[in-house]
């Protein structure tokens, strides 16, 4: 594997825009892509992940960041899995449920699962997806611009509501982000969308919180800041499980707002809380693993299994990894020599280990392999 060389660096808080960030923890020759590859495992480009925190408000940010080409190498984002099926139709109820209007611009869309969605419940609408990997969209009733939402996109047509889902806790620099949001809209314009609780998701421990992608930790008390300091009225918030959290809000002339208090103390004990736990759990996986001379498998080839490696998870006894995504099967891991199968591979194998750390997906996942595959799995 080789180092990237050129970072772009972060070196100003996010929310103040002082140069006094204090370095928490640094992950050293991580993977940079997420996803899975065809190609060997000597191409594949690792890089150091410096977390730090701002002393004065407790926003967590990543210090280097990953130029977005290499980044986003592909689409890895399919929308498998019941909980994101059952995101995307809430989301799309949510936005008819506060009026958006006709002329819809989704930034980020990926796939068309929220397009269809609402387009099941509203069929009078034009809706134009902004997108660099729109690999997966595949209703031809959306117009498609392929290209990143940034200070070069224009658009030749009105635009009524801006809508993003999971796209936030994607972008570099999400003052700027809102701000170009805001100049595509008119005064009372709704700017709908959805983005990872991540609050709960680090309290929780789950890895899928913070990455290469996810640069910032962006909890709902600092977005309610961001979207009031920079001229969003919040009209309503939904929350889906401890998954996502909905936001609608409508452009107005720009409020000024100060952080009430400092989460500086708080936030950083949550993220020692998750660096520590999960020191000692891969120790526990490792001593486990040392006594068995089964076979056994991980699951999810994604930043969940990568973060376990990166803690030191023992890589010799594993097998394979597994994946539900068809996307991902019969590939490379990035950042692994593992490829990935289904787990439909497990079926008639008996008594069989598997380590599954995937966060809100783990009842879901353990419900599909026990109820339709195997039932004599053994979950770590």
């Amino acid at each position: 594997m080789k180092k990237l060389k050129r970072y772009i660096n972060r070196s100003k808080s996010i929310v103040t825009g002082k140069k006094n960030l204090e370095h928490l923890y640094s992950f050293k020759d991580f993977p940079v892509f997420m996803g899975c590859v065809d190609g060997p495992q000597k191409d594949d480009i690792v890089a150091d992940m410096e977390w730090m925190i701002d002393p004065e408000t407790g926003i967590i940010q990543l210090k280097k960041l990953i130029p977005l080409k290499i980044l986003y190498l592909n689409q890895h984002c399919d929308g498998t899995g019941q909980i994101w099926q059952d995101h995307y139709s809430e989301f799309a109820r949510f936005i008819k449920k506060h009026k958006p209007g006709k002329n819809i611009l989704e930034i980020g869309g990926a796939h068309d699962w929220i397009a269809k969605n609402y387009m099941n419940l509203v069929a009078d609408v034009n809706w134009t997806i902004i997108e660099p990997n729109p690999q997966y969209v595949k209703n031809d009733k959306i117009k498609v611009t392929k290209g990143w939402f940034d200070e070069k996109f224009t658009i030749d047509q009105p635009i009524n509501t801006i809508i993003h889902s999971h796209v936030l806790e994607h972008v570099y620099e999400p003052v700027k982000y809102l701000q170009h949001i805001s100049g595509f809209l008119k005064e009372g314009d709704k700017h709908i969308f959805t983005f990872p609780n991540m609050f709960e998701q680090l309290t929780r421990k789950y890895t899928n919180c913070l990455n290469f992608e996810h640069t910032v930790f962006l909890t709902e008390y600092i977005v309610d800041y961001l979207l009031k300091k920079y001229g969003f009225n919040i009209l309503a918030k939904d929350y889906f499980k401890d998954h996502s959290i909905f936001y609608a809000t409508e452009k107005i002339d720009k409020i000024q707002t100060d952080l009430s208090e400092n989460k500086y103390d708080e936030y950083k004990k949550i993220f020692f809380d998750f660096i520590n736990y999960h020191k000692e759990m891969v120790g526990d996986l490792n001593k486990k693993m040392d006594n068995m001379k089964e076979p056994i498998y991980l699951f999810g080839a994604h930043i969940f299994a990568t973060y376990l490696f990166a803690f030191g998870l023992k890589q010799d006894k594993i097998v394979f990894i597994l994946d539900n995504s068809p996307g991902k099967q019969k590939k490379r891991l990035y950042g692994t020599h593992f490829k990935v199968e289904s787990p439909k591979i497990l079926k008639d194998k008996g008594s069989i280990n598997l380590i599954l750390k995937a966060g809100i997906y783990n009842e879901e996942i353990k419900k599909d392999i026990l109820e339709n595959i195997n039932d004599q799995v053994i979950f770590w």
